[in-house]
């Protein structure tokens, strides 16, 4: 459903994992929309609705106000993906790290109001919990990000609502790890990994096993954001909500894995020393936005299987698109 007051929204990072995914689910609820991308990937995960006139694609860095400024132009709404994804990905170049991550964040969200944008959506991280004993991680507990990736997320949740005033209405969400096909893949996520491995090497190779991990399938992870979208101000503005679906364990993923890809597919388990469990609640997002997922983690291991399968997915174990940290390695992004 689309918001009436919305037309036209723009997405950071709207050619990425996620991004290349939500464009054309917003061009079919209805939405105008502009992408501003670096394009790092390539073109070819938005190929297939480039022709739509309702699509503006800015390609430019975020950090350069004009080019902010041009693919502001018209927006009422934002959707805040872009970032230096992954904790390796973000190490390999600290500062630049921070200066895509956090500098140009508030300078965003000022741009964003000076355009006219009545809302802005930021895709934070679930990581800036950091650890927790506790069942179930709600988001009223304290924040204890380990990471700098995960300590960066944390401030601009902070800048964020420092921003909010009447008529500009913000909202943070605290994603799970996402997983499942999309045009523009990334194999370094947990469930993706797996059955990259089971797929194309016959072995999927589980360090420890016990820890936990939050995952979302990605189709919805869309959902949340057109949900996000088409709700009322007063039902999300200054708010927080986790976006989880199943808290398995990575021997867990790694079975239903293994089972989805059949075969003789081995489990080789392995030990290690990072033990750390990462768990959320989603209650809050059902209670008070309805969203609650409809896909499985099964369903995204299914998706990708189903893309390796029809040779949608070349090069796999190799080409370094599929691994942020190895694409960050080759731009020499500054």
């Amino acid at each position: 459903m689309k918001n009436p007051a919305i037309d036209r929204v723009m997405v950071t990072g709207g050619a990425g994992y996620v991004g290349s995914m939500l464009v054309p689910a917003l061009l079919d609820a209805g939405y105008a929309v502009t992408v501003l991308d670096l394009y790092l990937y390539g073109g070819e995960p938005l190929a297939a609705v480039r022709d739509n006139p309702r699509l503006t694609e800015v390609k430019g860095d975020m950090r350069d106000p004009e080019i902010v400024r041009q693919a502001l132009d018209g927006a009422d709404a934002v959707i805040h993906l872009a970032c230096i994804s992954n904790d390796p990905s973000f190490e390999l170049d600290p500062g630049l790290g921070k200066s895509i991550n956090y500098d140009c964040f508030r300078p965003l969200v000022r741009a964003s109001k000076a355009a006219g944008v009545k809302r802005f959506i930021y895709a934070s991280s679930s990581s800036v919990y950091g650890i927790k004993e506790v069942a179930d991680v709600t988001e009223d507990l304290p924040l204890e990000p380990l990471t700098d990736y995960s300590k960066f997320k944390a401030l601009c949740e902070t800048e964020l609502l420092e921003e909010r005033e009447p008529g500009f209405v913000t909202l943070i969400i605290r994603p799970a790890t996402v997983c499942g096909y999309s045009p523009r893949l990334r194999l370094d996520l947990t469930v993706n990994i797996l059955t990259n491995h089971a797929v194309n090497n016959g072995t999927i190779r589980v360090f420890g096993g016990g820890q936990l991990r939050p995952n979302i399938n990605i189709l919805d992870m869309v959902d949340v954001y057109l949900t996000s979208l088409a709700a009322p101000d007063e039902q999300i503005d200054g708010k927080t909500f986790n976006a989880g679906y199943e808290n398995h364990s990575v021997m867990e993923i790694a079975e239903m894995v293994r089972d989805e890809a059949g075969g003789a597919v081995g489990i080789v388990v392995e030990p290690t020393n990072d033990n750390r469990s990462y768990h959320i609640s989603s209650e809050r997002i059902a209670r008070e936005l309805g969203f609650r997922p409809k896909r499985t983690i099964r369903e995204a291991v299914r998706s990708l299987i189903d893309a390796f399968r029809a040779g949608k997915i070349p090069d796999s174990m190799t080409d370094e698109r599929y691994f942020n940290i190895k694409l960050m390695q080759k731009v020499h992004l500054t």
